[in-house]
């Protein structure tokens, strides 16, 4: 039985390796208009530049920070065992929209050569991690409960202050905010997907380091901190290593939602609970998900484009909507 279960849990994370990077290489070549494979291997206009300046960067950049966030979803249902926790959850999300709708309503067009969103959002987000950390620090203490509370608490103040400025950002500005929200792909430079891709990189590798200790935090605090864990100081790491995926991918895409629900709980519903194998086949399937949406957004109402984010709410609201009754008791329904 156990090797039975360790050998569907070793297929399933090759077939999710197997989705992403077939979605890498097929998914580019979908969208509004043909491309001529002749004409690329001949480094021929339009095709070419089509394909490697314009699809297959968004392609990576969807990849990247649907694993990303399907990762950080799956870390925050640890922490916080639940399995409706997303990387929206404690705040770093609405931090992070607030800045960048911050300098949206303010004007910037640039921050020394770099998109004023990501500097806002960047700036968003880490103001909130420093915001909760230091404050668990002052109290000398941090638990699921306490993070779970701080989260509500900053999405409410961030959600006020977000409807505040678009209030007075203007039509044009609001309109920009309102797309910005949304959360969508687009098309950005190899330098930028290389940064997120190295961030990414790290963080999950020290993430997946301390999977053992996520499966006996999701059992209960008082059950890992009697197996050895420093709960604590666990907790306060993977609240800046999510963080630091969140901020990431939110830079780079807008604040797209559901990916981070969808993919962990089925992985943990359909694969396995433990985490050794849970969250790298998040990663990998999340990553897929996010790309494959955002291929759909390029076709389903062409020649206009419909952002990932709108797409994934399609499919992620009838989802959320079939999770809640399925944890309903049947007699309370």
């Amino acid at each position: 039985m156990i090797s039975s279960t360790s050998s569907l849990a070793r297929n399933s994370l090759g077939v999710s390796i197997f989705v992403f990077l077939a979605a890498a290489l097929f998914l580019p070549w979908i969208g509004a208009g043909p491309i001529n494979l002749a004409r690329v291997l001949r480094r021929e206009a339009p095709d070419y530049a089509i394909l490697i300046e314009l699809r297959m960067s968004r392609t990576l950049l969807a990849l990247v920070a649907g694993g990303a966030l399907s990762l950080a979803g799956a870390l925050f249902q640890a922490m916080l065992r639940d399995a409706l926790a997303t990387p929206y959850t404690l705040g770093i999300s609405a931090g992070a929209s607030l800045g960048a709708v911050a300098v949206i309503a303010a004007g910037w067009e640039t921050f020394f050569g770099i998109p004023p969103t990501w500097v806002g959002a960047l700036a968003g987000a880490f103001s909130v991690l420093l915001l909760v950390i230091g404050g668990s620090l002052r109290r000398r203490q941090i638990s699921a409960f306490s993070l779970l509370l701080t989260g509500i608490a900053i999405n409410s103040v961030c959600a006020a202050f977000i409807i505040i400025l678009s209030n007075f950002a203007g039509v044009s500005r609001s309109f920009s905010i309102a797309r910005w929200l949304i959360g969508s792909i687009d098309a950005t430079s190899y330098r930028s997907l290389g940064i997120l891709a190295a961030v990414v990189f790290v963080t999950s590798v020290l993430i997946l380091f301390e999977a053992r200790s996520w499966n006996l935090l999701a059992v209960g605090e008082r059950w890992a901190a009697s197996r050895g864990v420093r709960v604590g100081s666990l907790l306060a790491q993977g609240y800046i290593l999510g963080s630091i995926l969140v901020a990431g991918a939110i830079a780079l895409t807008g604040p797209i939602g559901f990916v981070g629900l969808i993919v962990p709980h089925l992985v943990r519903s359909r694969i396995s609970p433990d985490h050794r194998i849970l969250m790298p086949c998040a990663f990998f399937f999340g990553g897929a998900l996010l790309a494959l949406c955002d291929a759909l957004g390029r076709i389903i109402l062409p020649p206009s484009e419909l952002p990932a984010g709108a797409v994934l709410a399609l499919i992620g609201g009838p989802y959320l909507v079939w999770v809640v009754r399925q944890r309903i008791p049947a007699e309370e329904i």
